[in-house]
C-alpha cells in the first residue's frame, strides 16, 4: 500500500504561539514540521528539542533556511510579528513555496493586497491562519444556522468582552497605536462574515478606556449584513463582569422562528416555540494546550486541519488569503468609520 506523503512545515517564528502552532500541525496525520527559524536561535532550538526537530534544520536567518533546504520544506509557516509577515511572505514566494501567515493578515491595507500580489505573481498560494472560526462552539452555531430551524435570520449580537488584564500579560499591546480592532476585531469581524456573509454598510464607534495605553481597547460595530443587522462588541475594559469568561465569544442571534444564545461556560441554547433546549458544547481538549484557553487551541487544530486539506488538493480552505483580505478590508472599514463618524461600504477586493 502507498504511504500517504508528507506536507513538510517550516515554522518562521519561535515565541509563545508557536509551541501550540507546532503542536497542532502534529496532531494530524500527513504533517510534519521540519525546520524552524528565530532570530534569537536558542528559542529555536529549544522547540526543536521538544519537538524532535533536528537541530541542524534550525536557522536564525530565514533566506538560509529556505536556500539550504530547498526541496526539503512544502509550506512555510509565520509566526512572527506582524510587521515582519509581508517580508517573510514575499521571501517565501520568492523561494517558490506556499504561505501560511497568522492573523491580522498585514499592519495596513496596502501590506495586505501587496502580499496577494506577491504570491499570485509567484504562482503559490498564500492562506490566513485565522482559527477563531473554527472554535467548537462557533462552528456548533453555523451547523444551527445551516439547518433552518430558527427560520430567517434578522439580527444578531457577537460580544468579545471581558475583564481581563491583557495589558498587564502582554504590556506591548498598550503600545499599538491601534488595538482592539487589529487584536481582536480580525477574529470577530472574520467570524461574522463565516456566519452571516459579506458587509454592505459598516459603522463603528471606538473609545480608550486604559488611559496609558495609545490604541482604542473597546469597539462597536454595526453592519448591514445582507437581511441580518449585526452588532459586534469588542473590548478588554477592565470592568468587573458577572459572567467572565474569557476568552470565549458569546453571541444572540434571531430568527423568525427562534432565537439561539452562545453563553458563557459553552451553553447553546435554542427558544423555539416548544420551549428551550440547551445543551453543552465544550471545545476538545488537549494535553498540550493551556486549559483557560482550551477554546482558542483546540481551534488551532481544526484551522490547520482545514489548511492541511487545501494543502493536499483535497478541498478548498475557508481561510485564503483572498478571503481574509475582506476580513481585513472590514477592519480598516471600522476604523475609519471610528474617524469620520460616517457610515462606511466596505471593499470587497
Amino acid at each position: 500500500m502507498e504511504q500517504e506523503a508528507v506536507t513538510r512545515v517550516a515554522v518562521l517564528g519561535c515565541g509563545f504561539w508557536a509551541q501550540f502552532q507546532i503542536a497542532a500541525w502534529h496532531e494530524l496525520p500527513g504533517v510534519r514540521v521540519v525546520a524552524l527559524y528565530n532570530r534569537t536561535l536558542s528559542k529555536a532550538n529549544a522547540l526543536a528539542t521538544r519537538f524532535g526537530i533536528p537541530s541542524e534544520n534550525c536557522f536564525d536567518d530565514a533566506d538560509e533556511l529556505l536556500a539550504k533546504l530547498a526541496g526539503q520544506i512544502d509550506v512555510v509557516d509565520i509566526i512572527t510579528d506582524v510587521n515582519t509577515y509581508a517580508r517573510f511572505t514575499e521571501l517565501a514566494a520568492r523561494h517558490k513555496l506556499d504561505v501560511i501567515c497568522q492573523k491580522p493578515m498585514a499592519p495596513t491595507l496596502s501590506q495586505a493586497r501587496s502580499m496577494v500580489k506577491a504570491c499570485r505573481d509567484a504562482g503559490v498560494r498564500l492562506f490566513v491562519h485565522e482559527n477563531w472560526r473554527f472554535q467548537h462552539p462557533i462552528l456548533e452555531v453555523k451547523r444551527v444556522l445551516k439547518s433552518g430551524v430558527l427560520g430567517d435570520i434578522f439580527r444578531a449580537r457577537i460580544d468579545m468582552v471581558s475583564g481581563f488584564e491583557v495589558f498587564a500579560n502582554q504590556p506591548f499591546l498598550g503600545e499599538l497605536e491601534q488595538f482592539i480592532l487589529t487584536d481582536m476585531g480580525s477574529h470577530i469581524l472574520d467570524v461574522a462574515r463565516s456566519l452571516f456573509g459579506e458587509a454592505q454598510a459598516l459603522t463603528c464607534h471606538t473609545m480608550k478606556v486604559h488611559p496609558q495605553i495609545k490604541g482604542e481597547d473597546c469597539a462597536t460595530v454595526l453592519m448591514n449584513m445582507g437581511p441580518v443587522s449585526v452588532s459586534v462588541n469588542l473590548g478588554y475594559s477592565g470592568s468587573h463582569y458577572r459572567d467572565e469568561c474569557f476568552p470565549q465569544t458569546t453571541m444572540l442571534i434571531e430568527g423568525s422562528k427562534g432565537t439561539l444564545r452562545l453563553d458563557p461556560e459553552y451553553r447553546l441554547s435554542i427558544t423555539l416555540a416548544d420551549g428551550t433546549h440547551t445543551r453543552r458544547v465544550a471545545p476538545p481538549r488537549y494535553a498540550w494546550a493551556d486549559p483557560q484557553y482550551d477554546v482558542v487551541h483546540a481551534s488551532i487544530v481544526e484551522c490547520n486541519r482545514d489548511l492541511l486539506a487545501a494543502l493536499k488538493g483535497q478541498s478548498p480552505a475557508q481561510t485564503t488569503a483572498a478571503d481574509n483580505l475582506r476580513t481585513v478590508n472590514l477592519v480598516f472599514a471600522a476604523y475609519e468609520s471610528a474617524r469620520t463618524g460616517r457610515t462606511v461600504t466596505p471593499a470587497l477586493d
